[in-house]
């Protein structure tokens, strides 16, 4: 679509973002409801191959040390959950984090875009600093507004799933009951350290591929971006955002477990889980989570800017 009719200028044109590439994918001529259906796509293939590590991570860290241990690794968790439920028990809580992609995605490149307008140079570049506070504006915001009430009502349908008699008999059940139980507040356990993580999360990831593409293209803006490079970067990104904030991601998930009760805060969290497991317990399931975020965070970038390519040929 032309940025000019007559004497017109759309304010919101960027032509330093026309060009291939991931992490202004969002943009590309569209911040609005081409980004947010391509989000929700890309969110949606992306968790449905991905989704059983997350599982796995999930349950190693919420397998504690002492008389509750159920699992000694990430071959014994997969072997039991298989056994106990099938292969399809891999995929337990998948669907709130698909009910909660499109949105999620919206709000994260949404918020990005935005405010990459405010803070870009007058060369069309993002400053070092700038690229962290976009990446950081944009994780607090799916923070808040996505992220902290899917990622609690994934936690515990997963957490239900550990009992010898669950009691989430599906999604809707499952949410009826959290909040007839806990209120609304019940959804959103764990708010301050998902904030801490999702914020440290995008600034690390926007950061490192801003980084990595401005460093490819060595100052031609022009220069398009394969989409194989694309992928490298993005895993390169999600891997660097995996050892960066792993210990917060073990709080945020102990915060929003079934015995979350046990928590007078997430400090408090940080401090009995040191005390009775040790440092070692702030990398609890890196492994699993590791190969899913490289993964992730990879096919994310170059399958949104794949989708996006189309929308801008065919979605004038």
């Amino acid at each position: 679509m032309s940025t000019k009719t007559g004497n017109f200028k759309n304010p919101f044109s960027r032509p330093w973002m026309t060009e291939t590439g991931a992490a202004a994918a969002a943009g590309s001529g569209s911040i609005g409801l081409k980004g947010v259906v391509a989000g929700g796509i890309t969110g949606g293939i992306e968790i449905c191959i991905t989704f059983p590590t997350e599982y796995v991570k999930t349950q190693l860290q919420l397998d504690e040390k002492g008389g509750t241990k159920k699992y000694s690794g990430i071959v014994d968790c997969v072997q039991k959950t298989v056994k106990g439920h099938g292969f399809l028990g891999l995929y337990r809580g998948l669907s709130v984090l698909l009910y909660g992609s499109i949105p999620k995605s919206a709000v994260r490149f949404g918020v990005f875009e935005q405010a990459k307008l405010y803070m870009v140079n007058e060369n069309g570049t993002l400053s070092n600093s700038g690229k962290l506070m976009c990446g950081l504006a944009a994780g607090v915001a799916e923070a808040i507004f996505a992220v902290t009430p899917m990622e609690t009502v994934k936690v515990k349908f997963i957490n239900d799933m550990r009992m010898e008699k669950p009691r989430f008999k599906g999604f809707f059940h499952g949410v009826r009951t959290i909040v007839r139980e806990e209120g609304v507040g019940g959804v959103y356990k764990g708010v301050s350290a998902t904030i801490m993580k999702q914020g440290s999360n995008q600034a690390i990831r926007f950061f490192v591929m801003e980084s990595l593409r401005d460093w490819y293209k060595g100052g031609d803006r022009d220069k398009p971006v394969p989409k194989y490079i694309v992928a490298l970067f993005g895993g390169v990104a999600g891997a660097t955002s995996v050892f960066g904030n792993t210990p917060i991601d073990v709080v945020k998930t102990r915060m929003q477990g079934l015995e979350a009760a046990k928590y007078k805060s997430t400090w408090d969290c940080f401090i009995k889980t040191w005390k009775h497991e040790g440092p070692l317990a702030f990398y609890k399931g890196t492994v699993p989570r590791l190969s899913r975020v490289v993964f992730d965070v990879a096919i994310t970038f170059t399958i949104y800017d794949s989708i996006m390519d189309v929308f801008n040929y065919v979605w004038k």
